[in-house]
């Protein structure tokens, strides 16, 4: 009976993370890690394992959606992938390598840090609701990466290009290393690099985001899936938890506004940055 509580438990929790990771492209492995660590005590390696198979299932589920509601820029998406994917390989082996020298302790403070980082950024341009004038750069107009989609929460069309794509590389890369060795599809890091240096409006960041979140964790998965750090048991539930949830953001984010998506996420990842950090540092 008492197992059956805590899959019931945990079907629940990340329910809610698959559900906040569908509205802002974080995946819900952002969450998803933290709650088996904190939560269930699940070894950190063992989370990450479980935590790439769940963003595989939310980017599934809000892949088709959001192309569906021509929300997900595709061609933008794939390009940076070419970044993306390496760091992934490199991030799924250094975790393991970590993992076996029991330096787990230092990867929960490091995450906390690189989750505390994005915040500055996100609040800074918390109340900003389209981007201001994007110039965009040689390579953006030689690709044509632009687009446009329907606002619903504004009622129109908007129009958009990517602007400085040298440095969504950069950022894409650091994402993928990150999405390899914590297993959270590094949503945080592709948003920013979507939304900061391409300068596109929050919703296609985040759609596009959950749309590379699953690439990217497809890399990742497979090394820790030889390695032997990912559990049938402990990741089908949690899969079913963030799908469903995922499934429900995707019902709603079309509505939202670009301000609102921020304000639901923020305070979530203060929170769970800070505990892992003081959880890491023997604190708690």
């Amino acid at each position: 009976m008492l197992l059956w509580v805590a899959l019931a438990l945990l079907v629940a929790l990340t329910f809610g993370a698959g559900f906040l990771g569908a509205l802002t492209g974080l995946g819900g492995g952002v969450i998803v890690v933290p709650i088996l660590v904190i939560f269930f005590d699940v070894p950190f390696v063992d989370a990450v394992g479980a935590s790439a198979v769940t963003v595989l299932a939310t980017s599934s589920t809000t892949g088709a959606a959001y192309v569906r509601d021509h929300l997900t820029d595709l061609k933008i998406g794939m390009f940076l992938e070419i970044a993306t994917v390496p760091g992934a390989l490199l991030g799924a082996v250094a975790v393991i390598f970590l993992a076996r020298m029991s330096l787990v302790p230092a990867l929960l403070v490091a995450l906390g840090v690189v989750l505390l980082l994005t915040l500055p950024f996100s609040l800074l341009h918390l109340s900003e609701e389209l981007p201001p004038s994007v110039v965009p750069d040689a390579r953006s107009r030689r690709l044509h990466l632009e687009g446009s989609y329907y606002d619903e929460g504004l009622g129109r069309r908007v129009e958009y290009r990517a602007a400085d794509t040298n440095a969504a590389l950069g950022v894409m890369f650091g994402a993928g290393l990150v999405s390899g060795m914590f297993g959270i599809g590094s949503g945080v890091l592709k948003v920013l690099a979507l939304e900061r240096a391409l300068k596109l409006p929050m919703k296609v960041a985040t759609a596009t985001s959950n749309f590379m979140i699953g690439v990217t964790a497809a890399a990742a998965a497979g090394v820790l899936l030889s390695a032997g750090y990912i559990d049938p048991v402990l990741a089908g539930p949690v899969a079913i938890g963030t799908a469903g949830g995922a499934f429900l953001g995707t019902r709603v984010l079309p509505s939202m506004s670009n301000r609102a998506v921020r304000y639901v996420f923020l305070p979530v990842l203060a929170g769970l940055a800070i505990e892992l950090v003081l959880r890491g540092l023997g604190i708690l």
